[in-house]
């Protein structure tokens, strides 16, 4: 979880992602933030994020997104 975290402040320092629980629905990420996150997520998790994945209820808060790249680590093993 330290390091999605690590990957959601480089993006916006400014929000408090243990708390937040509007990512998307509050515009706090918008489209480009998205591309980039999972971009990341990839490249540190080893995970492939699919395009039917790509809905507000998997990215409005870190808890959601950190279950999503477990659920995709545990469909790996």
């Amino acid at each position: 979880m330290d390091e999605l975290l690590n990957i959601l402040e480089d993006l916006h320092p400014e929000v408090d992602f243990e708390t937040a629980t509007d990512l998307v629905d509050g515009g706090i990420l918008d489209s480009f933030d998205i591309v980039s996150l999972i971009s990341e997520i990839n490249e540190t998790f080893d995970v492939t994020i699919g395009a039917a994945e790509l809905t507000p209820e998997n990215f409005n808060s870190a808890e959601a997104i950190y279950a999503l790249i477990k659920e995709k680590l545990d469909d790996e093993d």
